[in-house]
């Protein structure tokens, strides 16, 4: 009985004693909303401490947060700094800077698309927004590349952080010149080009009929020029061409090429006269004679036709022309032009007269310079010329040509073309030669190594012209 007694009361005893806390350093981390803790009275001082979340493992990084305001300190949140650190990369739905802006400088922080934090920044002051786009171009996951944008205007001054700050960015597509494309990525490209300015070489397949024979010629053609154009004053035009050459080669090789060929061409404001009817409601109609100038420079042609050689030489051509219709800005027309040429046949050693008349037409059909339409119908009639066996004493030329040019595709922004040409001649100012016509359907490719941008091309951002 005594020791049961005895162990009972000890239990007792030892019951009303707690045990003592563990210690809990006053910095240990908190890693839950419960703590393993007894329940206890909670100190005023102990509410103003933060405690200091640990992130776990797999969790991203969170990234302190400065407002926007100049000099407001910065906040431990969870939320990014959409301002600068979140700074997006345009999108092809993107909005395009303005190409006649002022683009200023900008240095944000770095991000993992655009690393050297370098921005091109277009602002609009009265909205507080700036249009904002990498100074360098993107690869196809959205990642700025080593290439700075080509074809843009440089910093004209640097935009401050501070100031940056009150204004809301925007990501944006840089600027393109008018007559040119930039995508999201920032690459640019030219999508309007102008024909009658530029460096052309061309091959094409050429074969020849003639009435008189039997089949056709089997020939390939190579051509090649300079073709100049710039406007005067207004209301003028200025075109020029220079080594204008094209070589047919294979069954009867021969070639056509003029050193220089000139064009200037106006436009009246006052009509040449004016004519009034009066059925029903009078009305007046103006006729105005929009005349220019036409020239050439020693024009050489070789023919041959079966067996008969002829070369010819134009030391000088000078014709008057009168437009039937022209486009606002004369880069089109259909017209009539008449004039003399001095020629000189080399083949019978004397020199001649041929004056000639003709009827063309150059038309460009879209106002991005994609298709080209020329046609013609010329006439010559050669005066002057000594008596030679075997042909008439004035002998007479037709000429008929139609071709169309259409830009298929660009390498390195120079166009590549496709031309489609037919041609037809009758001539009989070919001793021993039947006077006949001959016909020439040609087909091929035309490279322009330089053809800029119209200049009425459109200041297009989308590239829809």
């Amino acid at each position: 009985m005594l020791v049961p007694a005895v162990t009972l009361g000890c239990a007792l005893l030892f019951g009303q004693v707690e045990p003592p806390e563990a210690a809990v350093p006053a910095d240990a981390p908190v890693r839950g909303a419960v703590l393993a803790a007894p329940v206890r009275d909670v100190m005023p001082e102990e509410l103003a401490q933060t405690p200091v979340r640990e992130e776990m493992p797999g969790e991203p990084a969170q990234t302190p947060v400065r407002d926007a305001r100049p000099g407001a300190p910065a906040r431990d949140e969870a939320v990014p700094d959409t301002w600068a650190f979140q700074m997006a990369v345009p999108q092809a739905d993107s909005p395009r800077q303005p190409s006649d802006g002022l683009v200023l400088c900008l240095r944000l922080p770095p991000t993992p698309a655009v690393p050297s934090g370098e921005w091109r920044a277009s602002c609009d002051e009265a909205k507080k927004e700036c249009l904002v786009s990498p100074t360098r171009e993107l690869d196809s996951g959205g990642h700025e590349t080593g290439q700075r944008l080509s074809r843009v205007t440089g910093c004209h001054d640097v935009l401050s952080t501070e100031v940056a700050r009150g204004y809301r960015l925007v990501p944006a597509i840089a600027e393109a010149a008018p007559g040119w494309y930039r995508d999201e990525r920032g690459r640019v490209l030219q999508y309007n080009f102008d024909l009658h300015r530029r460096i052309r070489v061309g091959g094409a397949w050429a074969p020849r009929w003639l009435r008189e024979a039997e089949g056709r010629d089997h020939r390939v053609r190579v051509d090649f020029g300079v073709d100049l154009e710039w406007p005067g004053e207004p209301g003028q035009l200025h075109r020029m061409t220079l080594l204008d050459t094209k070589l047919y080669l294979g069954d009867a090789s021969s070639f056509d090429a003029t050193l220089l060929r000139y064009d200037f061409r106006s436009e009246r404001e006052e009509p040449l006269f004016r004519v009034t009817t009066f059925y029903g409601k009078p009305r007046r109609f103006d006729v105005f004679a929009n005349l220019g100038f036409w020239m050439e420079m020693l024009h050489a042609e070789q023919v041959r036709r079966e067996d008969v050689k002829a070369d010819f030489l134009a030391l000088g051509s000078t014709y008057v022309t009168l437009d039937l219709w022209h486009s606002r800005d004369l880069v089109s027309y259909v017209r009539v032009r008449a004039g003399p040429a001095l020629e000189r046949d080399r083949t019978n050693g004397f020199a001649t007269l041929v004056p000639g008349a003709a009827l063309e037409g150059d038309l460009t059909l879209d106002k991005n310079g994609f298709h080209h339409l020329r046609f013609g119908a010329e006439a010559q009639k050669i005066l002057l010329a000594e008596r030679v066996e075997g042909r008439p004493l004035r002998p007479e030329r037709l000429r008929l040509r139609a071709g169309y040019e259409v830009i298929a595709l660009a390498i390195n922004d120079q166009p590549v073309s496709l031309t489609l040409d037919g041609r037809g001649t009758w001539r009989d100012d070919l001793a021993n030669a039947p006077a006949g016509w001959e016909w020439s359907a040609q087909a091929g490719l035309r490279f322009s190594l330089w053809a800029p941008a119209r200049r009425s091309a459109p200041d297009s951002h989308d590239g829809k012209g």
